[in-house]
Order: structure tokens, then sequence, then C-alpha cells
């Protein structure tokens, strides 16, 4: 019998496109379940465990983006993968303030969706470190005791605001970080649209960490959207 790569939760009120996703990850050996609606979901998380969800945003009753806050207050820790229209960035920045971990646009190619959900498991039954742990992700490793950061055993000399949003981000490796979140993180609440403050800032870390800061290998761009640490 083939050993189950990840137990997942497709959440879809469209049946043949719910259909369209079971087959083929069933094929690829995810243990699959289907909700029909964010009210199902719901019901059917609280009776069952599961190591990723997929919840497509636009949805009749309470809809995906209140089904994910729902969601995230239940498990913490839960992956959520929103399923989101074409060129639609403010949900796209709606999905990931509610909580979700990453999206994933339609019409979407399934290699593409089946390595985000791949990605998700994976990080959701890694154990979790302790928050004074180093990160370590490719050449880069970051001390949040020491407050040190080295590059292939050479120490990057990094601002107070240059180290916390290199935290931020290493933190959450593999997935978007708003541009909101990152700005109240760093700055406050009310700071969510000094956007040129946090482009200067992500240039400056870009220039000390990545070989060439034009072509970047860590900290990747998410046009419209924010910021993303490399999956480790």
């Amino acid at each position: 019998m083939e050993e189950c790569i990840g137990k997942i939760l497709i959440v879809e009120d469209d049946t043949a496109l719910r259909r369209s996703l079971l087959t083929p990850l069933s094929m690829l050996g995810f243990s699959v379940a289907e909700a029909g609606s964010g009210e199902d979901a719901l019901a059917m998380i609280r009776m069952s465990s599961y190591e990723a969800v997929l919840l497509d945003i636009n949805m009749p009753g309470i809809g995906g983006i209140e089904t994910c806050r729902r969601l995230r207050k239940l498990f913490t820790r839960l992956p959520i993968i929103m399923l989101t229209v074409l060129d639609e960035e403010d949900d796209k920045v709606e999905a990931l303030d509610a909580g979700a971990d990453d999206y994933v646009t339609k019409p979407f190619k399934m290699r593409e969706l089946t390595a985000r959900i791949r990605a998700a498991v994976r990080r959701f039954r890694a154990p979790s470190l302790p928050a004074q742990m180093p990160i370590v992700n490719g050449e880069i490793v970051l001390d949040p005791v020491r407050h040190r950061v080295e590059r292939s055993g050479v120490e990057i000399h990094l601002t107070p605001r240059e180290f916390d949003a290199l935290h931020s981000l290493m933190n959450r490796a593999g997935r978007p970080v708003t541009h909101a979140k990152l700005l109240s993180e760093l700055r406050g609440p009310g700071a969510a649209m000094e956007r040129g403050y946090l482009r200067v800032l992500i240039g400056q870390l870009r220039k000390k960490l990545e070989k060439d800061p034009a072509q970047p290998e860590y900290i990747l761009t998410d046009s419209y959207i924010g910021y993303r640490f490399r999956e480790a």
C-alpha cells in the first residue's frame, strides 16, 4: 500500500473543481477529504486531523476569508493554502492577513499546487524549534540569542531593524509575509502604509546577504503582496 504523503482537506463549493483536484492528488499519494462550504469544513476539522487545508476564497455562506480566520483560531499551526483568482491582489493580501500560509492563483498548474501542498505538509510535520535555537537556511544562519547572522561562516553586521525583518522572514521560510504584517511587526500597527521604508530596508538586507542583490536567492518578492524567504 502506497504511503500517505499528506492528509489534506479541500474546501471548494464547485463540485467539478473539487473532483478535478481530488483525483490527481489521491493518485499522487495524498489522503484527500472534501468539503463544499466553510461551515462543512469547520465541522469536519473538529472530527478529524488534517495536515493541510486547500481553501477557496470565494464561497457562499461564511466565505473563504472568514473560514480561514476561524480555522486559524482553532489551529495555529495548520497550513492553510488559499485558492484565489488571478490578479486579485487585494484578495491575496486579505487572505494572508486572515492567517493563510500561502496562496495559489486560478487557473493553476497541478505541479505548482502539489509543490505548495508538499511544502506545507513538510513544515507541519517538522518539529518546532525552540524560539532561542538558531535558524539555518542554506548558507544563512540567524542566531536570535546572540543576535548574530552569518553567511558561509562569515558574520554579517545588521542593524536592529534589519535583524528583526530577517528573523521574521526566516521564521516563515517558504511563506509570503505581507507588507502590512512585516511593517506592523517592525514599527507597530500604525505603520502599515510605509511601503517606501520597507523597500529600502529589504534593499539593504539584500545588499548584505545576497551574492547578487538584483537577482536575490534568499529574500524573494511576491509582487504587490510582500516578501518571502526561500523554502528551507
